[in-house]
């Protein structure tokens, strides 16, 4: 290990065998399969390091080194700005380092660029939250509560998020148009997992967004993306 990563705690945790790589702390999540897909698409080296929920790691003194927050992803780049380590944490931010390092999926042009980014910042303020609370309302504990008042609030948000893109996506290849990018990356994992592993695609009406689903399936047509979606591999 080079001693620019063995100085970080994470490194004793999960020993890097590639320390020259980018060493990604994941699962394979709706967030944590934002980075991997983005590495994949961007072809940049990177070592993977499965962070099991089943038994805390998110939670161990070696990973809150990294992430105080304990959530996943988080990335230790061994070769960050001015050729120094860089700790990072939070998807979002992960994207846009990421996409500043490689020069891809981010346009150049000062105003596209922002507008990607505001996309970027839909998904992170609004399908994130939302998309996640009707699937524990939908498919976990919250099946379990009589009043549907809360499943409800949260089913009625997510359509109308789901009509934002729908709007957006009409005449559109992609949320930017032809060019595919972050905003692509952060948002369809969320929807896949809404109508897929939340099984709440008939509750939330999902055939009234028909652009949506389209370009939900040309997301999960690209071999970036089935490549990310299953990195780390589950133990």
């Amino acid at each position: 290990m080079t001693q620019a990563l063995s100085s970080f705690p994470i490194t004793r945790k999960w020993p890097p065998s590639q320390p020259d790589c980018l060493q990604l702390y994941s699962l394979p999540t709706p967030n944590g399969v934002k980075v991997s897909i983005m590495l994949e698409e961007t072809g940049l080296p990177y070592e993977a390091h499965l962070v099991r929920f089943d038994t805390n790691d998110q939670f161990s003194p070696e990973f809150l080194s990294l992430n105080p927050n304990n959530k996943i992803p988080a990335i230790l780049d061994p070769n960050g700005p001015g050729g120094e380590p860089l700790p990072l944490f939070e998807s979002g931010a992960i994207l846009i380092y990421l996409a500043e390092k490689t020069g891809q999926l981010l346009p150049q042009d000062p105003a596209r660029r922002y507008e990607t980014l505001q996309w970027l910042m839909f998904q992170m303020g609004g399908v994130g939250p939302m998309f996640g609370q009707v699937g524990f309302f939908h498919k976990f504990a919250g099946r379990e509560y009589e009043d549907k008042r809360p499943r409800d609030r949260y089913v009625a948000e997510s359509r109308r998020l789901l009509g934002v893109l729908e709007q957006r996506l009409t005449g559109r290849t992609w949320l930017m148009g032809d060019d595919y990018s972050i905003a692509d990356i952060a948002i369809f994992p969320w929807i896949r997992n809404l109508v897929g592993f939340y099984e709440a695609g008939e509750l939330v009406g999902a055939q009234d967004f028909p652009q949506v689903l389209r370009a939900l399936a040309a997301f999960l047509a690209r071999p970036a993306v089935q490549r990310g979606l299953e990195i780390p591999a589950r133990a």
